[in-house]
């Protein structure tokens, strides 16, 4: 019996999300029908995160047990054979430990939010980023997120079904640049309560619009309640883009 690892992108629009559900196809069952197709085994994956619907992956990690014999190349290889035409590739595949756990063992974990901040709709990223028509004070809304990094009880930053025994969280980077036409956000975690990068995300917009200042976010925070922070980003221009270990 192997371990692999496995680091995975995936456009997320298709799917119900990471995690198998009964309302539709999931990244989670897409990626084991594929190694059941290659080698007969019906294994259970788990992954570093459990991205929602719409939500895509530049460095999702997964890892499985196959008892076949076989080499990483060979399963990354007809894993993605078998994974076609689903946008879901497996960029690397590696032995790993016994005790390696995608979830359990991952130091900290990266997410990017693209917005398109222009006048034009989007034609080639259509369901990848955020498009947003009004200008965007970058500069204002870095200096805002700053007011959220560090150690916290992010209960207004949370979904109202999140599943975390605890809200505080230790928030390591939260990053916002302009790229041109679009504005990067990027955060940085041991790990992020339900919803919220998203959360956090529409509440800096908030700040970029105008509406809302540095001090405004901070209340949010210290307010401890959902209804106090800015509106959920849209899944579309989430993206799980590294997991450290």
């Amino acid at each position: 019996m192997t371990r692999f690892k496995l680091v995975i992108e995936y456009d997320g629009g298709p799917f119900v999300g990471w995690q198998r559900q009964e309302n539709g196809p999931s990244v989670q069952q897409a990626l084991e029908e594929a190694v059941f197709a290659f080698s007969g085994e019906r294994v259970t994956s788990f992954g570093a995160g459990r991205t929602d619907a719409g939500v895509h992956a530049l460095g999702q990690v997964a890892h499985f047990d196959l008892a076949r014999d076989t080499t990483a190349d060979t399963v990354r290889d007809a894993v993605n054979f078998h994974l076609k035409p689903q946008p879901v590739a497996v960029l690397l595949a590696e032995p790993v430990a016994a005790d390696f756990h995608a979830r359990f063992s991952a130091k900290a974990r990266s997410y990017l939010y693209r917005i398109a901040n222009r006048r034009a709709p989007l034609a080639l990223d259509r369901g990848r980023a955020w498009p947003v028509q009004q200008p965007l004070d970058a500069a204002a809304m870095q200096a805002a997120a700053q007011r959220l990094v560090g150690h916290h009880d992010f209960t207004s930053f949370r979904s109202s079904i999140c599943q975390a025994a605890s809200p505080e969280k230790t928030l390591d980077r939260l990053e916002v640049t302009r790229a041109g036409e679009e504005i990067h956000i990027r955060a940085r975690a041991r790990s992020f309560l339900h919803h919220q990068v998203r959360n956090m995300v529409g509440t800096l917009k908030l700040v970029g619009d105008g509406k809302w200042s540095a001090a405004d976010v901070s209340r949010a925070l210290a307010a401890r309640d959902r209804a106090k922070a800015g509106p959920t980003a849209p899944a579309e221009g989430l993206y799980l883009t590294a997991v450290d270990y």
